[in-house]
């Protein structure tokens, strides 16, 4: 098979073994594969793969069509269509995932739509929901809102009934995050828009300080990006004044039993707001039951995949780089 592959701190295309499935494990023909900054850290070395997971070809999400089955796998047939998190090898022709990590691909989705989907509606729902314990009508700040994970925890706030203010640096991409149900402001502003119940930190270090002081009382902060940076003061005083929590969370180094959980939880509460949504509500505000939706900033062939890796690096994009493999 074909595979993305990080050699010397490039991305790659080369040549692989097809991989065969194991006991319970499933063979995905990949048709599409999302980016992440998971990956860009991978690529520079900062992120290696854990154990199980191919070490040099990168990928965390990916959507296609079941290939082939292990001895024991029966929660789908050949020939479906599923997505899935997985620990890496994503961006490939083929990839092996044990059947409990899979999903079904909702029907309104196309393949870019699916292979951008798993990592960052996964990651957003358990940071708000089983993390933050974020309730209707409770004040989320999402730091980061136009990127991936920011997008899809906007849609999945304004979808449980709470009230969202999303900072993004870019001022044209305001209007498009605005769009999807946030209240779309400058980095710079928003201490002064609190207090909030949650903040998702997606940002890193330097918001640290003043999301202490924008928290209300019995707040939470979640960390789950630290790309602007991981060390910064901590002013106990303020934690303790707001009796505040502040949470980290990753998903890929997990266990098996703790990914399939999370999968579990996203088909119950998440996967049906993607089929139920009306024809028109793909392109609308976002803000309705059922209009989740997975903005694609561009796709790339695989073949493109290092000028797919450039796009991601150069940020200033709404929602999801996906390589296609169709």
């Amino acid at each position: 098979m074909r595979a993305a592959t990080i050699r010397d701190g490039e991305v790659v295309i080369e040549e692989h073994p097809d991989p065969t499935p194991g006991a319970g494990e499933v063979l995905v023909r990949v048709r599409a594969a999302g980016l992440n900054g998971a990956d860009m850290m991978q690529r520079r070395g900062l992120y290696p793969a854990p154990p199980g997971s191919p070490a040099d070809i990168p990928g965390l999400e990916l959507a296609g069509e079941v290939a082939a089955l292990g001895p024991g796998a029966e929660r789908f047939a050949a020939g479906e269509r599923v997505m899935a998190i997985v620990g890496g090898g994503g961006q490939a022709e083929l990839a092996v995932v044990h059947e409990r990590q899979l999903m079904p691909v909702p029907a309104t989705l196309d393949w870019a739509a699916a292979g951008g989907l798993a990592e960052v509606f996964t990651t957003a729902h358990d940071a708000l929901f089983a993390q933050a314990g974020l309730r209707p009508g409770e004040r989320l700040l999402v730091h980061g809102g136009a990127g991936g994970v920011g997008v899809a925890a906007i849609q999945l706030a304004r979808a449980a009934g709470a009230h969202v203010t999303a900072t993004v640096r870019r001022e044209e991409l305001r209007k498009p995050v605005s769009e999807l149900g946030a209240d779309a402001i400058p980095p710079e502003d928003f201490a002064a828009r609190g207090p909030f119940d949650v903040i998702l930190e997606l940002v890193g270090a330097p918001n640290m300080p003043e999301n202490l002081l924008a928290l209300a009382t019995g707040g939470r902060i979640v960390v789950i990006g630290v790309s602007a940076g991981a060390k910064t003061e901590l002013n106990m005083l303020a934690l303790m004044g707001h009796r505040a929590r502040i949470h980290g969370s990753t998903l890929r180094a997990r266990p098996l039993e703790e990914k399939a959980l999370t999968a579990r939880r996203l088909e119950r509460e998440v996967l049906p707001l993607f089929d139920t949504h009306a024809t028109g509500a793909a392109a609308g505000t976002g803000n309705e039951a059922g209009a989740l939706r997975v903005p694609i900033a561009a796709t790339f062939p695989l073949d493109d995949v290092a000028a797919a890796y450039e796009r991601f690096a150069a940020g200033g994009k709404l929602g999801k780089i996906v390589l296609t493999l169709e």
